[in-house]
């Protein structure tokens, strides 16, 4: 009777620390996934690597985050699928940023050339004088990019974000015909390419109505 107690122990453990690798493992996006910001705290389901981050009157504020991303700690949903969201900031120079298909983690550690690990796209960067989809490196040259329009201070923009196979379109406003387009004849997906995140370098900019869904 003695042996089999001894026998039972370690089995006991490893089922114990295997169910607690489960409970870490971050929940993937089923169908969808929706938030609209109508509470006090972040909660759960974001992953913040750095400050700059707060939630006031009903909207996700960013602003001076130095590109510490607010990582969703949900998976997106594999294959083809669609991001809507609001988003507006009440500075001239514009900059409003978010990430797709990174890590969930990563962030800059040193204020210097931030290469991210996935998708970056800008709205009016590099005080309002571009917009982007880059690849990893907004600063390198894997990129879709455009100079007009600018971001109006305050004017509040729907932003709808398409992936397709190796195709990421990017729409304002105007639903029909793409902001901006890129393809990418080696698109970044499966591990270390599966979540989406709010990003910010320094100006004062506003996320809100956030929904993903497969498609």
């Amino acid at each position: 009777m003695r042996r089999a107690a001894h026998v039972l122990v370690p089995i006991v453990l490893v089922a114990s620390a295997s169910l607690g690798c489960k409970v870490r493992e971050p929940p993937p996006i089923d169908s969808s996934y929706v938030d609209s910001f109508d509470r006090a705290g972040f909660g759960g389901d974001y992953n913040r690597t750095g400050s700059g981050y707060r939630l006031k009157d009903g909207a996700l504020n960013a602003k001076g985050a130095h590109n510490h991303p607010l990582w969703l700690a949900k998976k997106l949903p594999p294959g083809d699928l669609q991001i809507d969201l609001d988003a507006w900031s009440t500075s001239p120079e514009g900059d409003i940023k978010i990430e797709v298909f990174g890590d969930g983690r990563s962030f800059d550690p040193d204020g210097n050339r931030y290469k991210a690990t996935g998708y970056v796209l800008v709205f009016g960067g590099w005080k309002n004088s571009k917009s982007i989809i880059a690849r990893m490196d907004e600063h390198g040259n894997e990129m879709a990019s455009r100079t007009q329009p600018r971001v109006v201070a305050n004017q509040r923009y729907h932003w709808r974000i398409i992936r397709r196979r190796d195709t990421i379109e990017w729409f304002i406003d105007d639903m029909t015909t793409p902001f901006l387009r890129y393809q990418d004849p080696v698109p970044l997906t499966g591990v270390g390419h599966e979540y989406f995140a709010f990003n910010n370098w320094e100006t004062d900019t506003w996320f809100d109505n956030l929904v993903i869904k497969r498609l």
